[in-house]
């Protein structure tokens, strides 16, 4: 998959693709469903399947200071994509120029001259241009008039209702991750080094591997059972595990983070990229009498996750 973040110096190659345009945060099951689209398009007309989308996210540029709410990082969204077939990402840089576009401007200058996208598929719900003015109809008309094609994908629902990525960080803000992986096709997967700790949970007996959850939205802290997906380094593979997802309570800890026991595993995972996927939310963080009581709770944390894991 080649990333194209300048929509006006390109290679010639890159233009001409059919793409689905949006944030795709989480790279949910609507998501899909319009890259799917725009993948079938592209069989049609002959043309390379296409992404855009914008770093960052136009929600953290105009409320910098917000709490975070992304599913997704960049990187993490990338490489969900190339999974999917995505041929190109067109990764524009969300900037003061791009957001003063009006509905036209920038169906002009970015999807007609200056990327030359040949099929657009975007969802129903979908807004552009400065103050959100441009819905879908505008998109058509424009696409009419500097040639190149428009589809409108329909609103996905499920069990849980409209998916969305506004439900999905829900149903994790609530402890209820499983409800997240249908709406999302997948685990809801956190992904990023291995950062160095305190290594308090070695002299425990359980060695965990760290990693920041800073910049995104943040599940319910607890205790989960996960799929560890190992993706870089000598130990590349997919394990079971345990992992505390919090800010350590029992240790005054005060920036979130999540520590992943890995079971059966002994190796240095220091600087390797991880994905950890959330499948069940066991219980909340809590503070224990003493290392003792907290040892043994751990014990039966693993004992449980070890069982559910066992039962996917």
């Amino acid at each position: 998959m080649r990333i194209i973040r300048d929509y006006t110096y390109l290679d010639p190659a890159d233009r001409g693709a059919s793409v689905a345009i949006g944030n795709f945060d989480g790279v949910h099951l609507g998501h899909q469903a319009v890259i799917a689209q725009a993948h079938e398009a592209g069989q049609r007309i002959g043309a390379p399947l296409g992404v855009l989308t914008f770093e960052p996210h136009p929600r953290e540029y105009f409320a910098p200071d917000a709490p975070p709410f992304r599913l997704t990082g960049r990187e993490a969204r990338a490489h969900r994509l190339e999974k999917l077939g995505v041929e190109r990402l067109y990764e524009l840089n969300f900037n003061a120029a791009l957001s003063s576009f009006t509905p036209e401007e920038f169906a002009r200058e970015v999807i007609s001259e200056g990327l030359g996208l040949r099929h657009v598929v975007v969802g129903a719900d979908f807004c552009f241009g400065k103050g959100r003015a441009g819905n879908t109809a505008d998109l058509q008309r424009f696409g009419t008039e500097m040639g190149f094609e428009v589809s409108i994908a329909e609103l996905l629902t499920g069990e849980e209702g409209a998916v969305s990525s506004t439900a999905i960080r829900k149903a994790l803000s609530e402890g209820r991750p499983r409800d997240a992986a249908r709406m999302l096709g997948h685990w809801h997967r956190i992904d990023g080094p291995v950062v160095g700790g305190e290594q308090r949970g070695r002299k425990l007996g359980y060695p965990t591997a760290n990693m920041s959850i800073a910049g995104l939205h943040p599940p319910r802290f607890g205790v989960y059972a996960v799929l560890v997906e190992v993706l870089s380094g000598r130990w590349q593979g997919q394990y079971h595990g345990a992992a505390s997802l919090g800010i350590r309570p029992m240790f005054d800890g005060e920036v979130p983070n999540l520590e992943t026991y890995i079971f059966d595993f002994s190796g240095d995972l220091y600087n390797a990229e991880l994905s950890v996927g959330l499948v069940e939310y066991m219980r909340p963080e809590a503070t224990f009498d003493n290392l003792e009581a907290f040892i043994a709770r751990m014990d039966a944390d693993c004992a449980e996750a070890r069982k559910i894991l066992a039962a996917l």
